[in-house]
């Protein structure tokens, strides 16, 4: 669906449009469910982090300007932010520990294999091969592994403020890259 379609139907979700809302849904959730997962590395966390982005989605509809960023950007870090408090708010398991396993909670397609044959997949991993490596690195451990600013200035030993120009800069080239797609 396109960035433009995408505008359109949460305008009309924030005007409590649910058939709107319900396309949205299925435009969007198995991208969506792929960050979860791929943050929490368990398929029940992440269903939950999907319920509770949605209704924040739903919620804050009449909040999200197109002039800040794209829909699906929006509604990445809504999942991305509350997959991140979910995993912070798990003690028992490290992130750390959790990214090094590199094992899937259940046999299942990882959601992320699925999607990948997707256009903007594809666009998006062409434009991160145009990234110098630190920025390529610093965004992948942010937005992918989900770690703070000062836990990638840590893992780096790099200062925090060169890290986050790093993220900055990464994401304003990507924005630029993805735009001329």
């Amino acid at each position: 669906m396109s960035q433009p379609q995408l505008d359109q139907l949460l305008r009309a979700a924030a005007n409590g449009d649910r058939t709107a809302f319900h396309a949205i849904y299925n435009a969007t959730s198995a991208k969506l469910f792929g960050v979860a997962v791929r943050i929490l590395k368990r398929h029940d966390l992440a269903e939950d982090v999907m319920q509770d982005a949605y209704l924040k989605i739903w919620d804050a509809a009449h909040s999200y300007r197109s002039e800040l960023g794209s829909p699906i950007s929006w509604m990445v870090a809504i999942t991305r932010n509350r997959a991140i408090d979910v995993l912070r708010k798990r003690t028992e398991v490290a992130l750390e520990d959790e990214k090094d396993k590199g094992e899937r909670a259940d046999d299942a397609p990882d959601p992320f294999e699925l999607t990948a044959q997707s256009r903007d997949l594809k666009a998006l991993l062409r434009c991160m091969e145009k990234l110098g490596a630190k920025q390529r690195q610093s965004l992948l451990m942010a937005y992918y592994y989900g770690y703070t600013h000062d836990e990638i200035s840590q893992r780096l030993a790099t200062p925090a403020g060169t890290v986050k120009s790093w993220i900055r800069r990464g994401l304003i080239q990507l924005k630029g890259c993805l735009g001329d797609d």
